[in-house]
C-alpha cells in the first residue's frame, strides 16, 4: 500500500520543522523551564511507548514519553501534525516502525533541530528478520500492486521481536543517559524475562492444540506470529491492506476452508466489523462457528495506557484468545 504526500503536506511538515527551529511556541517553553535532565523520548505506537516505560521504570518520572498514535488511529493511516513533527525534532529517542506507513520519518529526521538525538527504527533492528508481506492461497489481492515487494510492518506482534527491540531501547537509554546504565540494562534483562516466559506459554499453546491452522475474516498483521510458532493461516487481506469489501471468490474460498479443515472459530482484529467473517460464516456447512478477536495493538490509546493496559496483558489476552481458536 503505497502512500503519497500531497505538496500541502510537504509545506506543513517544512513550516513545522521552522517553527521548531525558530519559534517560541508554548511547548518550546515547556521544555526549557522542566528539568535539564529530563528525557524527551517521542514513541510512534504503543508497544514501543510500553517497552520504554518499562526499560526506564523509575526513572519514568525524570522522562517525558509521548505516543503520537495515542487516539486509536491506524498507523496506515496516520499522518503526522505540525505538533507532532516539533515533538520528533526536539526529542532525545525517537522510537519509530519504519515500514512503508512511516515515510513521514524520513523528511522529519532530515529537519531535526536536535542532530544529537538517538532513533530507534524497528525494522532496522529486526534486520534480516523483518519479513516480506505474504500473499497466502484465496487472499485478495490489493487493487493496486507493488512492483517491489514490501516489508511487513507488524514486527511488535512477536515476543521475540519485543526482546530484541528493548536490547536496542536500553542501549540507547544507556547512551542518553550512562549515569543510569546499570538501571535500564537491569529492568531490560526482567522485562525480557516476562517476554520469555509468555513465550514459552504460547509456544505450549500450539504444541498442545488440536489443530494449528487460524482462518481471519479480516486483515491478517500477525505474520510475525504465527511463524514464530509454526502456525498456519488463511485470511481476506494481507496486514496492510486498505481494503474492506472482499470478493465473492475469497468468501467462498475462506468458507470452504472452514468447511474442510473443520474449524469451530473465524477471527478477527480489534475494531472490526467482523462484516466479512459473518458472510463467510453464513457460507458455511454448519453456519455455527464463533467469531473470535486477535489485538494487533493498532488502536490503543492514550485512555487505554491510562486504564492499565500494557504490552505483555494485551499479548496474555491474546494467548488466551488463541487457545481457544486452536481448540
Amino acid at each position: 500500500m503505497k502512500k503519497y504526500f500531497s505538496v500541502f503536506f510537504a509545506a506543513m511538515m517544512a513550516l513545522s520543522c521552522f517553527t521548531a527551529c525558530g519559534s517560541d511556541s508554548a511547548a518550546t517553553k515547556e521544555k526549557t523551564n522542566s528539568d535539564s535532565k529530563s528525557l524527551q523520548i517521542v514513541t510512534t505506537i504503543f508497544p514501543e511507548y510500553d517497552w520504554v516505560k518499562n526499560i526506564l521504570g523509575e526513572e519514568s518520572s525524570h522522562a517525558d514519553i509521548t505516543m503520537l498514535l495515542d487516539n486509536g488511529v491506524d498507523l496506515h493511516s496516520y499522518q503526522p501534525t505540525a505538533d507532532d513533527i516539533l515533538k520528533v525534532s526536539t526529542c532525545d529517542l525517537f522510537l519509530y516502525v519504519g515500514g512503508e506507513s512511516d515515510a513521514w520519518v524520513e523528511d522529519a529526521l532530515k529537519n531535526a533541530t536536535n542532530k544529537e538525538m538517538q532513533v530507534i527504527n524497528l525494522m532496522d533492528v529486526m534486520g534480516d528478520a523483518a519479513k516480506e508481506e505474504e500473499v497466502v492461497e484465496g487472499m485478495q489481492p490489493e487493487e493496486e500492486d507493488s512492483e517491489e515487494p514490501e516489508l511487513d510492518e507488524h514486527v511488535w506482534l512477536s515476543l521475540k521481536n519485543a526482546a530484541v527491540s528493548c536490547d536496542a531501547i536500553a542501549g540507547a537509554l544507556e547512551k542518553l543517559d550512562p549515569d543510569h546504565a546499570e538501571t535500564y540494562h537491569n529492568n531490560a534483562s526482567e522485562y525480557k524475562s516476562e517476554l520469555n516466559n509468555l513465550d514459552s506459554g504460547y509456544q505450549s499453546a500450539v504444541e498442545n492444540a488440536a489443530q494449528k491452522t487460524l482462518l481471519f475474516g479480516d486483515r491478517f498483521p500477525f505474520r510475525y506470529l504465527v511463524d514464530d510458532y509454526g502456525l498456519s493461516y488463511y485470511a481476506a487481506f494481507v496486514g496492510c491492506s486498505a481494503e474492506t469489501e472482499a470478493s465473492f471468490e475469497t468468501i467462498t474460498f475462506l468458507a470452504d476452508k472452514v468447511d474442510a479443515l473443520g474449524l469451530k472459530h473465524v477471527m478477527t482484529i480489534e475494531k472490526s466489523d467482523q462484516k466479512i467473517a459473518k458472510t463467510i460464516i453464513e457460507n458455511t456447512a454448519e453456519k455455527n462457528q464463533d467469531i473470535l478477536t486477535l489485538d494487533s495493538m493498532q488502536s490503543t490509546t492514550s485512555d487505554d495506557v491510562a486504564n492499565g493496559v500494557t504490552y505483555l496483558s494485551i499479548m496474555e489476552n491474546n494467548l488466551i484468545v488463541l487457545q481457544k481458536a486452536l481448540q
